[in-house]
């Protein structure tokens, strides 16, 4: 299982529209989207930020949400967006949304390395 970490600050006042649009538009949408598993998306009290989490069942069907997919819901976001996400990638190696098979870089001591990958979207959009 892999896992997309978006960060991003929402303009003031914006929670409740961000909370619609991901829950009308951008959730039914990603739910169709092959490898999709789950998503959390979290809000810092005052809700100015957000910190969306989504599981993918491999990082392939991530790479492809993120090249062809992502641009289209950072568009969605634009009016309510403040700033440009930081969008970072994670080997999932514990969970319990499903059960997990250990990703290759894990040692037989069971310490795992993450991607850890901090680009911006802008980045990793010309890496894909």
């Amino acid at each position: 299982m892999f896992a997309r970490h978006v960060a991003v600050k929402l303009r003031p006042g914006t929670l409740a529209e961000f909370t619609r649009v991901m829950d009308n538009e951008i959730l039914p949408w990603l739910r169709k989207q092959k490898g999709f598993l789950d998503a959390i998306t979290l809000a810092v009290p005052g809700g100015r930020e957000i910190v969306s989490v989504s599981f993918w069942d491999q990082e392939e069907s991530a790479q492809v949400y993120n090249s062809m997919g992502y641009p289209e819901v950072l568009e969605i976001l634009k009016k309510i967006l403040a700033g440009t996400p930081q969008v970072r990638t994670f080997d999932v190696v514990s969970s319990t949304l499903q059960k997990v098979d250990l990703p290759k870089t894990v040692s037989s001591t069971g310490r795992g390395h993450r991607h850890g990958d901090s680009t911006t979207a802008a980045d990793r959009a010309h890496r894909v």
